[in-house]
């Protein structure tokens, strides 16, 4: 094989494999990335479920009190 093969092979094996391993960073950055959306989305809905159920329970606060108490516009 001449000098100008090997560099040749050697180049594009290097190549190869630089393009490989970018790829599979690359790919696990990118899971990574999707897995903390995930994260994000879960406790958005946890926030979510507990802003309704701090409205449910002022809801029933609020209608007990109008219950128990008159409650009249101003006189308007």
């Amino acid at each position: 094989m001449s000098t100008a093969a090997k560099t040749t092979l050697a180049t594009t094996a290097l190549g190869t494999i630089s393009i490989i391993l970018f790829v599979h960073f690359q790919q696990t950055a990118d899971k990574a990335a999707m897995h903390q959306g995930v994260i994000r989305d879960m406790e958005q809905q946890r926030i979510k479920r507990e802003r309704q159920a701090d409205f449910e329970m002022q809801r029933q606060l609020e209608e007990e009190y109008r219950k128990v108490q008159t409650v009249s516009d101003g006189g308007k």
